[in-house]
């Protein structure tokens, strides 16, 4: 009778642990909104101009108004795709600005179409470039939902 009890006990308090592991929240991903700043896209990065890579959060979206934007890793050649992926909030989208903060100084914008899977590619440098993405919706409101850091990867 006391081995049946204690065999018990055991089972709950495993069971305890294990529901207590599974209970905590999920890191979000860097690439949906209300977004936050990706684990592998984060930090500050001096470049040789002296100019500052630092990332800083993203803005909290309303749920009626999310959408998706993924921003890619750099290819061979250091260039990153940025997809539209739609939402919830896709309706309400007027346009879709991304921003490439290069190595060296140098920055370039690119506008994505309000179409689910529309993409366009950014000709980053073989080093670390920042990437922001910014939504303009139909009530005036404009939101970061990314911004990130690419690093080149080497073999």
């Amino acid at each position: 009778m006391q081995s049946k009890f204690t065999i018990i006990i055991i089972a709950l308090l495993c069971g305890a642990i294990v529901v207590a592991g599974c209970t905590s929240t999920p890191p979000s991903p860097s690439v949906t909104t209300p977004g936050s700043v990706s684990p592998a896209g984060t930090g500050t990065t001096v470049n040789p101009s002296g100019a500052s890579l630092t990332t800083v959060p993203t803005d909290i979206v309303p749920g009626s108004n999310q959408v998706t934007v993924d921003v890619g890793v750099k290819d061979y050649l250091g260039n990153i795709e940025v997809i539209y992926q739609g939402g919830m909030g896709q309706i309400h989208v007027k346009k879709i600005t991304a921003k490439i903060t290069r190595a060296d100084g140098q920055t370039k914008t690119a506008l994505l179409e309000n179409k689910k899977g529309f993409s366009v590619e950014l000709e980053g440098t073989k080093q670390t470039d920042r990437v922001e993405v910014w939504v303009d919706m139909d009530n005036g409101e404009t939101y970061k939902i990314n911004d990130v850091l690419r690093e080149y990867r080497t073999r």
